[in-house]
């Protein structure tokens, strides 16, 4: 009995001791004073520098809110490029400590690759686009195409089981960054260019000439994207994750960067207050203080906002929200209650 009490304290113990040595990415960006930001290579309105060499974009916008509730400077953020294929490599390794990256949330990168998703900012499916001299208007009709398609990325999968469902052949063209693939389709060396419909509105929207190219009405899968952390850090995953929550929640609840200071003072909403700090504890339940989602707001505003500034329908980007919308709206955003 001794001896298994023994040996059972000591594996508490290792345990526990792992456990710390695994939950300190927040202490190591409070000290190094910046947070390390996984994003693409460059997808217009996602993730990309602009002519003075800052990054903008709804991806970055995530970054932002999360150095704005760490360290109180959503400018105090090292943005990494990373490819389909070095992404996970990147998280993973701690070069970066957040990956916002356009990535979908399947079972194998959660189990296998040790990732934890901290929820879905952009619902997606992947489609198809051509040029319209193609005269081409459904995937059905895409047999004996060459295809543009980024490696190391769930399209590949998907591209090769629809073909095969529907008894059509393709030539793959492998290519690794978003540029890339936008040289090679507008060279010609593929017909047809796949991946999430709103990376496809993304380059679409940086061509000369938009309207020669259509995306076809196919979508052939579901494309969850969602911000994604290291296994292991129950805090900074959490620390995340309601980041996240705040800033889809504060849509629903009507708080926008314009009423944010107003809001802040207080009001008869318990849930506001709560979130916002003038009420409860939660910002001491994440290891920050009381105004850490006020400060992750003020970064870009609230999900809507950031949506709208980056890829809405008023931008060149164009998406509509969709699936994207409120579910008080008829759309799946939906963050749990700040209780």
């Amino acid at each position: 009995m001794k001896k298994s009490v023994f040996f059972g304290t000591l594996a508490a113990t290792a345990i526990s001791g792992g456990a710390a040595m695994a939950q300190q990415t927040m202490s190591d960006v409070q000290a190094r004073g910046e947070l390390n930001c996984g994003v693409s290579t460059g997808v217009n309105g996602f993730s990309a520098p602009d002519a003075n060499g800052v990054w903008q974009g709804f991806d970055v916008a995530i970054c932002r809110a999360v150095a704005a509730a760490v360290l109180d400077d959503p400018m105090a953020v090292n943005f990494v490029p990373t490819t389909g294929q070095t992404r996970f490599t990147a998280l993973s390794s701690g070069e970066v400590d957040l990956l916002p990256r356009n990535t979908t949330w399947t079972f194998s990168r959660d189990v296998d690759l040790s990732l934890t998703f901290i929820g879905v900012n952009y619902y997606d499916g992947q489609g198809f686009m051509v040029n319209r001299a193609l005269g081409v208007s459904s995937a059905t009709e895409l047999d004996g195409a060459t295809v543009c398609i980024q490696t190391g990325t769930t399209t590949e999968l998907n591209l090769a089981d629809y073909f095969r469902v529907n008894n059509m052949s393709y030539e793959p063209v492998p290519i690794e960054t978003n540029a890339e693939a936008q040289q090679q389709y507008l060279a010609g060396a593929c017909d047809v260019y796949t991946t999430d419909v709103s990376g496809l509105a993304a380059t679409r929207a940086s061509f000369e000439t938009p309207g020669d190219h259509a995306i076809l009405p196919e979508v052939i899968s579901k494309e969850p994207l969602g911000p994604a952390v290291r296994h292991g850090d129950d805090q900074w995953a959490d620390l995340n994750r309601w980041v996240l929550n705040a800033l889809i929640a504060a849509e629903e609840l009507g708080v926008t960067s314009a009423n944010l200071a107003e809001l802040a003072a207080g009001t008869n909403n318990p849930e506001i207050n709560r979130m916002l700090g003038t009420e409860g504890n939660l910002g001491e339940m994440l290891g920050l203080d009381a105004e850490w989602a006020q400060r992750a707001l003020a970064a870009g505003g609230n999900y809507g906002e950031i949506f709208a500034n980056n890829i809405g329908e008023q931008t060149p980007i164009g998406l509509a929200r969709g699936l994207n919308a409120q579910w008080t709206q008829g759309g799946l955003m939906y963050a749990p209650p700040f209780r």
